[in-house]
């Protein structure tokens, strides 16, 4: 199998935490030849798409983990699979590159995940697809409507569609002297929509990653926990990582969405859980295989590699 990746630099990665480097490491050692590319690396001629890409070896190891060679200006066909690794911001460049994709999609190569699911799904909005699954939601830029489903709720999470990381959330009271100000700032004077849910009160116990591979759950959980004094559970703001096995709450979530998932070619992906409740489906580049594989004994990343190489052998037959 010949593997390309595009992600931001890899110069720049946190070894330890570090999921496309698991990815790599496994498809690594089962001989595959490894190309890496960035995302101004991809162009399209006609209606084919090529990248400068460079052959990559890597090693995990916090002194030295990667080394590349000679670019090479090769088309997108020429490789078995792509892994498209780039994190967000999901902005109009990544738009763009998922257009090229496209391309070397239609030639036969099996991208990671779908281009078209990748500009289909928003990380936050698509809950909303699996009602049973969620806390009560509402989505809208309409201020009053805003207002009134927080009166309603009484104590909610307020967030925009396009952030991550944890940027932008608020909890926000029905009585908050505030409320009105964070709702005209979030919603950029209602032009904007935005997200309100429920508040969950067992973000205490943890933000669960629950990863999924081909539509089906690794059978343990990163919990991440807030700091003291934080509501975002984001590892990015402090939360600290606790491993834990699925509930059955979990795998029944799971079971609502891994097959919807799976068909749309979102091989990878990332569910956050709250208590009871789905938050977030994470399809651009889900995280947290290192922690989990160090916590449990696992590769996940191998498991993920052997899955996608059936699926390829499977497709070409």
């Amino acid at each position: 199998m010949k593997l390309g990746i595009i992600m931001d630099p890899i110069q720049g990665i946190t070894v330890k935490k570090d999921s496309s480097l698991a990815m790599l490491l496994a498809a690594q050692s089962k001989g595959w030849e490894l190309y890496y590319m960035e995302q101004q690396d991809l162009y399209s001629l006609g209606d084919q798409a090529f990248a400068t890409m460079q052959p990559l070896s890597v090693r995990d190891d916090t002194n030295s983990w990667y080394e590349l060679a000679a670019e090479q200006n090769s088309p997108l066909a020429d490789l078995d699979i792509i892994l498209m690794r780039k994190d967000p911001p999901f902005d109009m460049n990544y738009i763009y590159t998922t257009y090229l994709l496209d391309h070397a999609k239609r030639a036969g190569v099996l991208v990671v995940n779908n281009p078209a699911a990748l500009r289909t799904v928003n990380e936050k909005y698509f809950i909303t697809q699996f009602a049973d699954c969620i806390a009560p939601t509402i989505v809208t830029q309409k201020m009053s409507t805003l207002l009134g489903f927080i009166e309603e709720q009484r104590d909610c999470i307020i967030k925009p569609l396009d952030g991550m990381a944890g940027q932008g959330i608020f909890r926000i009271n029905h009585d908050d002297p505030n409320k009105k100000s964070i709702v005209e700032t979030l919603s950029a004077n209602g032009s904007m929509h935005v997200m309100v849910q429920r508040y969950i009160p067992e973000i205490t116990k943890g933000d669960k990653r629950i990863l999924l591979i081909n539509g089906e759950p690794v059978p343990y959980a990163l919990a991440r926990i807030p700091a003291e004094g934080e509501i975002r559970a984001n590892l990015a703001r402090g939360g600290t990582g606790k491993g834990v096995e699925l509930s059955e709450r979990d795998r029944w979530i799971c079971q609502q969405t891994g097959q919807r998932l799976k068909d749309m070619g979102l091989y990878f992906v990332g569910l956050d859980v709250i208590g009871d409740y789905l938050t977030e489906v994470n399809v651009t580049s889900p995280t947290c295989i290192r922690e989990l594989d160090s916590l449990y004994n696992l590769d996940i990343g191998l498991q993920l590699m052997n899955s996608l190489e059936h699926i390829k052998n499977t497709h070409a037959d």
